[in-house]
């Protein structure tokens, strides 16, 4: 559940961006070489300018980390923006599978950058599931789910004994041939499983971080009452991603989401974050890897929760969505935008410190 509503009231309906700004500068031309990119930071979407208002999620990489050089990128949604010294640069995919697809196909066939050895990190703001965690906790993830992949019958139309009409692909029923899923072999892009061991190296290397809290959090969350880890503060924790287009929301559509992501993985995996872009991302990131460009086994995803999935005991899901939707909805976006970059800036300042030991073998927890 990644913020595709606000983001598109904060955003000009022409879905204009702002690609390059007073301190930045153009790259040179095409016959240069290389850059060789140690880290690739992806961003989901901004919200106005890339500096200096409010942030969305690329803003405080592009001003913290110094990318100053702009690389033009007219075939996807936004420029590129790099720090040549340090070799790390940021991407904007623009928001929803479509344009994530795009976007990284684009970076990565990008005769600009030499990407064969480089980390990614996709760095964005999420729905948190109440049952497991709190608004402004940081998730690393270990599989993702495609949620829109799926045949859906009106919950009016389906028989009687089922509880949901949204069932996979090349089923007859809910959950039907749950035996051969298989999580490393998902023809369609069903389920992406990242490297566990890179992802729990980065879990390892930044689960005592303090993350931002604010008052307004604190009164949201105490609204969810019957639900421990919701009331509690936020971590650094660890768990799936469903990826869907549709910005979905209430108790019934969690449930659902956590059946299917149980069933993709076969159990392995607990649904804990909800965005849109990231099963495109990997979809992507495969046919790259599978081309020599890129190596997908770099790739790390890190989902900070602005705000919950359902409602709260007392409202309905519409009751809900119409509030965080509107007025001071949303409390937890501007901690988790910090959160973003607090818990991922680790993950790369680590990777650019200590390059000439990552560069050819990814850290790990057995090292």
């Amino acid at each position: 559940m990644s913020f595709s509503s606000l983001a598109q009231d904060s955003t000009p309906q022409d879905n204009t961006v702002s690609l390059t700004s007073s301190s930045s500068t153009s790259a040179p031309a095409h016959e240069q070489m290389k850059l060789k990119v140690k880290v690739v930071v992806v961003s989901m979407f901004e919200i106005g300018e890339d500096t200096g208002d409010a942030p969305g999620e690329f803003q405080l990489w592009r001003e913290r980390e110094s990318l100053d050089t702009v690389y033009p990128l007219p075939h996807a949604h936004h420029d590129v923006f790099a720090n040549e010294q340090k070799g790390i640069i940021g991407l904007v995919t623009g928001m929803g599978i479509a344009r994530a697809s795009a976007a990284i196909m684009a970076l990565g066939l990008d005769q600009r950058f030499d990407l064969s050895q480089a980390y990614w990190i996709v760095a964005g703001i999420a729905g948190i599931d109440p049952l497991d965690s709190t608004i402004g906790s940081a998730v690393w993830t270990d599989y993702v789910v495609d949620g829109d992949l799926a045949h859906h019958i009106d919950a009016r139309e389906i028989p009687d004994s089922w509880n949901t009409g949204y069932f996979p692909l090349f089923t007859h029923a809910p959950y039907a041939n749950a035996e051969n899923v298989n999580v490393e072999d998902s023809p369609n892009g069903e389920v992406y499983q990242l490297n566990e061991s890179l992802a729990k190296w980065a879990y390892s290397l930044t689960k005592n971080s303090e993350l931002p809290n604010t008052p307004a959090m604190d009164a949201l969350r105490s609204k969810y009452q019957g639900f421990p880890n919701a009331l509690q503060q936020p971590v650094v924790t660890y768990g799936s991603h469903l990826s869907a287009s549709t910005f979905w929301h209430g108790d019934k559509l969690n449930t659902w989401a956590n059946d299917w992501v149980s069933y993709w993985t076969r159990s392995k995996g607990n649904f804990m974050t909800s965005g849109m872009e990231d099963s495109a991302t990997l979809q992507s990131m495969s046919y790259l890897h599978n081309a020599g460009l890129v190596d997908k086994n770099r790739l790390v995803i890190l989902r900070t929760a602005s705000n919950f999935t359902m409602q709260p005991p007392g409202l309905t899901a519409a009751e809900n969505l119409e509030k965080e939707s509107s007025g001071d909805g949303y409390a937890a976006m501007r901690s988790a935008i910090e959160s973003a970059y607090l818990v991922g800036s680790q993950f790369s300042d680590y990777i650019l410190a200590h390059w000439d030991e990552v560069k050819t073998v990814p850290p790990s927890l057995e090292k």
